[in-house]
């Protein structure tokens, strides 16, 4: 048994049974791949077959003798944990040696939360008379209007706006769709977007159906969403650690602080468990508790 095939397998694993985007698949993989970088960096010649506990225990200790944040630790053993799974399913082990191997206790950490002021005074730093100002307001105001994450804003489609129902049509982690409200001020920057800016461009025909493209008329990549917030921040003069999913983040408290139902904020988020979207709002823990008894099917 070789790491190499078992790793691609686990790959095909993660991507057709479990419906786990590119970006989520290539970060299990990268936490199992520490382990293997581990065992051969101690001389141990050794398929996932023959690994066992200790291995296991000995590779963490040296991760939190490196200062590895316990939630990074958390991560690996999850990853590491997720392929062992994977290998009893297919029938390919008899033991799990993750089976008894016990992850940090890790606190809950929440990003940064933007004021509904902060948010503006982003947003009119932009200088819509440059090239691509115009498209970066569109990008911002669907950030804050839709909560997405980064991945579903650069993946939005043309075809999937539905701006006279007042929707737009998500694809999701695992390729769930999901349909989002979007607000009246955001479909008037996408729509000014689309009349200016995009029409310039030479598009890439791969990239036809894409909202948000570059100068070159392809797709926008993450980082380069990434940049465009920390460059608008930077000229704001905020010291918060801001990026895409702070915009996301916010429009989950905003809504949960103005009275949204936290079921119908579960919706729009895209979160499968409503226990998920409580990470991202700032409630007391018994109106949480209570909410969950609501909604619960077995409360």
């Amino acid at each position: 048994m070789t790491w190499e095939k078992e790793i691609e397998g686990f790959r095909t694993y993660l991507k057709v049974e479990k419906g786990l985007s590119d970006n989520s698949i290539h970060a299990y993989v990268t936490d199992l791949q520490k382990l293997v970088v581990y065992l051969r960096e101690k001389g141990m010649n050794i398929g996932p077959d023959q690994v066992v506990l200790a291995n296991l225990k000995t590779m963490m200790q040296e991760i939190t003798d490196r200062g590895i944040s316990p939630r990074t630790q958390a991560r690996i053993i999850s990853g590491i944990k997720s392929f062992y799974k994977y290998l009893l399913i297919e029938e390919k082990v008899e033991k799990d040696p993750t089976a008894l191997l016990e992850a940090p206790r890790v606190g809950r950490k929440l990003p940064e939360v933007l004021t509904v002021e902060e948010i503006d005074s982003i947003i009119n730093t932009i200088d819509v008379k440059k090239s691509e100002g115009q498209r970066n307001k569109a990008i911002l105001e669907t950030l804050y209007s839709c909560g997405l994450r980064v991945s579903e804003l650069i993946d939005l489609k043309i075809s999937n706006l539905f701006f006279e129902s007042g929707f737009v049509k998500i694809e999701g982690k695992g390729s769930k769709e999901r349909l989002v409200p979007i607000s009246t001020k955001a479909i008037k920057e996408i729509n000014l977007y689309l009349s200016d800016y995009r029409r310039t461009l030479k598009i890439d025909p791969a990239d036809e159906d894409i909202l948000f493209l570059n100068r070159r008329g392809k797709k926008l990549s993450r980082v380069m969403i990434f940049t465009i917030i920390k460059t608008l921040v930077a000229k704001v003069g905020l010291t918060k650690n801001i990026s895409p999913h702070t915009f996301r983040h916010s429009f989950a408290t905003h809504l949960i602080d103005g009275g949204a139902n936290l079921r119908a904020v579960q919706e729009m988020l895209g979160h499968e468990s409503i226990i998920t979207t409580e990470i991202y709002t700032h409630l007391d823990k018994e109106y949480l508790k209570n909410t969950i008894v609501q909604y619960h099917p077995r409360s």
